[in-house]
């Protein structure tokens, strides 16, 4: 645009910018900024904007809204805001500062090229190093029918990703690494590993130029992880293959639909509890020099201060009428636009936070979530706790939410590595957690199971170290979690001893077995299907090396576990009696067997008050066409006999043992191997599947 632009008033909806009538509609939120510019640039990378338009309060200003329309510009045009207003941060918390450049925080899309965060920190004028924000059109794209799949959620089974991770490593062989693209062409390997959903680590544009710190050796460590965003509508610009010619949206669109065509749903890892913006310290960007007395909880008795419930300088006020407005037309934002099928909130008990940042009995921001009418097919699920201290499993503010379960993760990791006296707890987790979820009038589906996570050991590290390893993080080993449950099966990190292997797989596929046989919704860890290793790092969030990047080497070297995930993942979709979105309660079916009976070694005999115990049985009635079954979880180190109960007209068959080697761990439907005794022998350290099928004669055995 190399001739003045002409500017009419335009509208103060929808906010950020919009192609219409024959230009660009921009719109920004700030309450008490007393003047506004909007810098418009010729190219991403020139230094200093084309032009400069001013938006007088009289004629672009409707309540908190300033708005202008810009004509004969469109798609791809460069742009930036400059604000002045009070800097009086000790009492009313503003920051403005017209030295500092802002981007749009509705931007579709962002650019980066000439971005330093330092000089946004310091007192001199940016512009020159700022970030820009690019306008996008966003009906300049072909979905070809797509349309988000709903799945339910009893039938979800989720596998969470890192979109750079994924395709990183020079073995993953993709065209574009680390990228959108490089993700669809590990789609088929997903596909075949049955999972229906990918849980994406967060895509919204965050600041991955950021130096935390510098490893032992020197090398500078960077947010690797994106729980730190800027940017909530755009993707980020680290993740596109070609960022300068604005295909941030049709690249991540691209990913989505073929996701669809595989039948696998897209939850997007949204972080709404903070922003790269840090505290008093930290650079402006664009909240803090917009509205920082809005988005922010800030110190009452001096708010020049922020309050930190997340343990990153600063936390979102998530409840103010603006910010819930731009929380919920974000998430409604990447339904409508991108067609993602769902969300997982980061430390989203913050969210409840009210004004002064105490726990909200009914907060605003959650319930108008849960009740639009545009997420009501979408998936919401909460990581229901905060690094405020606020831990809310089992009674998160509203009914349809998911949440992580985090008491299923400690307590199937404590049985399966021996603990003893835990059968209690363990059975609780197996049953849909009816302990935690049961009394808020929920469901089993209200539960994520999960044994491992990106926050924490790999599976594969959970059987490998008693210890975290986390030196390379420049923190001296004093960062992640201290207590993971964890079991090395007798060396500490990799070995070369076949017997100490062959646990370790054992207990891998005990750990697996546990979590897709209990009823909920489960949820793995990328690369945990083949083994992939951290080297015992449980913190890997600045990491964006080998560390954290999946080994497809390894995916063909460990091609038993990968075989055993599937075919469990598929046993999981054989029997309804996994998927059951109720809680088990005793009822029973035509042949008057329980939907649940507990045992330990002999019948009806759990040992719930036995601090010894290391086993569990129980035998589990079936409905809807499918065999009564027989589980058996023998974590004991030696071999035990295990009554088996009698059903009339049927006789136990093995299904899943997991101290067979593959392929004869999982049997496939019809082949599986009858038992012909009353007892069975479970090996130690070992989970049984039996199933009762009808026997040949009708005769019981």
């Amino acid at each position: 645009m190399s001739q003045a632009p002409r500017i009419s008033a335009g509208r103060p909806q929808p906010l950020g910018s919009t192609v219409v009538d024959g230009g660009v509609n921009f719109s920004v939120f700030s309450e008490h900024a007393t003047r506004v510019d909007l810098l418009l640039f010729d190219k991403c990378d020139d230094p200093r904007p084309a032009h400069t338009v001013p938006l007088h309060p009289d004629r672009h200003r409707s309540f908190h809204f300033w708005h202008c329309h810009v004509a004969d510009i469109g798609a791809g045009q460069v742009y930036a805001y400059r604000m002045d207003g009070p800097n009086d941060t000790s009492k009313s918390g503003s920051r403005f500062d017209a030295r500092k450049v802002l981007i749009d925080p509705y931007a579709r899309a962002n650019i980066n090229s000439r971005w330093n965060r330092t000089l946004a920190i310091g007192r001199d004028d940016n512009v020159e190093t700022c970030m820009r924000s690019l306008v996008v059109d966003l009906d300049d794209y072909d979905w070809e029918g797509d349309e988000p799949l709903r799945t339910p959620m009893r039938d979800t089974i989720i596998y969470e990703m890192h979109v750079r991770g994924l395709t990183a490593s020079p073995t993953a062989r993709t065209a574009s690494p680390g990228t959108f693209s490089a993700v669809v062409e590990k789609i088929p390997h997903l596909k075949r590993l049955g999972v229906t959903a990918v849980e994406l680590l967060p895509v919204f544009d965050f600041d991955e130029t950021q130096v935390l710190r510098k490893s032992p050796d020197g090398e500078p460590l960077h947010n690797y992880w994106g729980y730190d965003p800027y940017g909530f509508f755009a993707p980020h610009t680290g993740y596109c293959t070609s960022p300068h010619l604005n295909t941030h949206i049709a690249e991540f669109r691209d990913m989505v639909k073929a996701f669809h065509r595989a039948g696998i749903e897209v939850i997007l890892d949204v972080v709404f509890n903070h922003t790269s913006e840090g505290n008093e310290f930290g650079p402006t960007i664009s909240f803090r020099g917009q509205a920082n007395e809005a988005y922010y909880h800030l110190w009452p008795q001096d708010r020049s201060h922020y309050m930190d419930f997340t343990g990153c300088g600063n936390a979102v006020n998530a409840n103010h009428p603006f910010v819930a407005k731009f929380i919920v037309e974000c998430l409604e934002y990447w339904v409508t636009e991108h067609h993602v099928d769902g969300f997982r909130f980061d430390l989203a008990s913050e969210l409840s936070r009210g004004d002064q940042g105490y726990e909200m009995a009914v907060p605003p921001v959650l319930w108008a979530i849960e009740l639009s009418k545009t997420l009501a097919e979408t998936k919401i699920i909460a990581e229901p706790w905060d690094g405020g201290g606020l831990y809310q499993v089992g009674h998160f503010p509203g009914k349809r939410w998911a949440q992580w379960n985090g008491p299923f993760r400690d307590d199937v990791r404590r049985f399966v590595r021996g603990d003893a006296g835990v059968v209690g707890d363990l059975a609780k987790r197996f049953g849909g957690s009816e302990d935690l979820f049961g009394p808020q009038n929920e469901l089993p589906t209200n539960s994520i199971n999960f044994i491992t996570c990106h926050d924490g050991f790999t599976l594969n590290d959970l059987v490998s170290y008693d210890h975290k390893h986390n030196h390379a993080n420049g923190e001296a080993d004093s960062d992640g979690a201290g207590e993971n449950f964890s079991w090395n099966c007798g060396v500490e990190g990799p070995t070369d001893d076949h017997e100490v292997e062959r646990l370790r797989i054992r207990q891998i596929k005990n750990l697996l077995s546990v979590l897709m046989l209990s009823r909920g919704v489960p949820m793995l860890l990328a690369g945990d299907e083949f083994r992939n290793s951290q080297g015992g790092n449980n913190n890997a969030y600045c990491q964006d090396n080998q560390t954290s990047w999946l080994d497809w080497d390894q995916a063909e070297k460990e091609e038993e576990t990968f075989e055993f995930t599937r075919r469990l993942i598929a046993l999981r979709r054989r029997y309804h009696t996994f998927r059951t979105p109720r809680f088990y309660s005793g009822h029973l079916n035509t042949r008057q067997q329980p939907d649940i009976t507990w045992h330990g070694t002999r019948l009806e005999r759990p040992g719930w008050e036995d601090t010894n115990a290391r086993v569990l049985a129980c035998t589990l009635g079936g409905f809807d066409g499918d065999p009564d079954l027989h589980l058996i979880l023998n974590m004991y180190h030696l071999g035990l006999d295990f009554e088996l109960p009698r059903i009339a007209g049927h006789s136990w068959h093995r299904v899943l043992d997991t101290a067979h080697a593959g392929p004869y761990d999982i049997l496939p439907a019809g082949q599986e191997e009858p038992i012909d005794d009353h007892t069975f022998h479970a090996h130690g350290r070992s989970v049984v599947l039996l199933a009762a099928l009808p026997d040949e004669k009708g005769n019981p055995r």
